[in-house]
């Protein structure tokens, strides 16, 4: 399969999630970065938040417990805007609660880079 062609004005897809959050006994961020590849998605990037709260206003750095357990975890995906519409079915099934952000970027440079698989 060759390298996709990512430049000028696309889609950037975030997801805000709660580290604790699951999907079939996975963890959701993980399930679906799976799935994201699955559809062939031109790449996603999962980020952990140190803080922050949501809708229920829970401060996830009240207890250290409360921290550890559940850390704001925000996935973002820059792909076309027709690409993104076909992936918005897969979050509606997946994720129950969080945040889903989409915006307009601009794409500058989009290059798998020379370095070859690990190993």
């Amino acid at each position: 399969m060759g390298h996709r062609v990512l430049e000028g004005e696309q889609t950037l897809l975030r997801i805000f999630l709660g580290e604790s959050d699951q999907w079939h006994g996975r963890p959701l961020h993980i399930a679906l970065v799976d799935a994201f590849r699955k559809q062939g998605a031109a790449g996603v990037t999962v980020l952990r938040g140190i803080a922050g709260f949501g809708a229920r206003s829970v401060v996830h750095t009240t207890h250290i417990l409360r921290l550890s357990e559940d850390l704001p975890i925000i996935l973002e995906l820059v792909d076309t805007p027709e690409h993104v519409e076909r992936l918005l079915p897969l979050l509606d099934e997946m994720v129950g609660e969080g945040l889903v952000t989409m915006e307009r970027v601009r794409v500058v440079k989009y290059a798998p880079g020379t370095r070859g698989p690990p190993g």
